[in-house]
């Protein structure tokens, strides 16, 4: 089973998000890169991600947009047009700004999501993570989620918004700053 990146400098965002797997039920093991000049080091299988086996190619890049060394977007501009790799990235990060969302997008990210604030939301947010990217989704051939399924292959269409899933009607992303763990 390919892990997850997950890519993030926030030590307390690390912890709730990685619980929030667990809750989830998600399998993949998790690869964790706490700035973008290790998140490219590491797609890179450079210094001391050169071990493939240690460290192999995920099947789903979780980004953060504010990091130490490269910020975010540079680490998806370099996965889109410098590093060869097909992966599903999404952007789960605190900023709601539509200058990010529209950035994103335009370079390349699969998905924009806002961390919510309350970890029963976050637990929610990474169930459809898991549901479509590591259940539903077809990933290229080199990243998969999970064995290969013995069924044909079938064409769809994924269609992103900009705003949140209509499966999370009650999230405001404006009042997604910190996770609070007793809410």
């Amino acid at each position: 089973m390919k892990p997850i990146l997950q890519v993030e400098d926030d030590p307390n965002d690390v912890f709730f998000l990685q619980h929030a797997m667990t809750m989830a039920g998600v399998a993949n093991p998790i690869q964790l890169t706490t700035d973008g000049q290790q998140a490219t080091d590491y797609l890179k299988g450079a210094g001391k991600f050169g071990d493939r086996k240690a460290f192999p190619l995920p099947c789903l890049v979780l980004l953060d947009l504010k990091l130490p060394q490269v910020m975010g977007l540079d680490v998806l501009k370099w996965i889109r047009q410098q590093s060869g790799l097909a992966l599903a990235v999404v952007i789960l990060t605190a900023s709601a700004q539509n200058g990010d969302i529209e950035t994103a997008y335009k370079l390349g990210a699969n998905g924009f999501l806002v961390k919510p604030s309350e970890v029963e939301k976050l637990v929610a947010m990474v169930k459809a993570i898991k549901d479509f990217w590591l259940t539903h989704s077809t990933l290229p051939e080199a990243c998969p989620a999970r064995a290969p399924a013995s069924k044909p292959a079938r064409a769809r269409t994924t269609v992103f918004a900009a705003q949140p899933p209509p499966i999370f009607p009650e999230f405001n992303p404006k009042n997604s700053r910190h996770i609070h763990a007793n809410k």
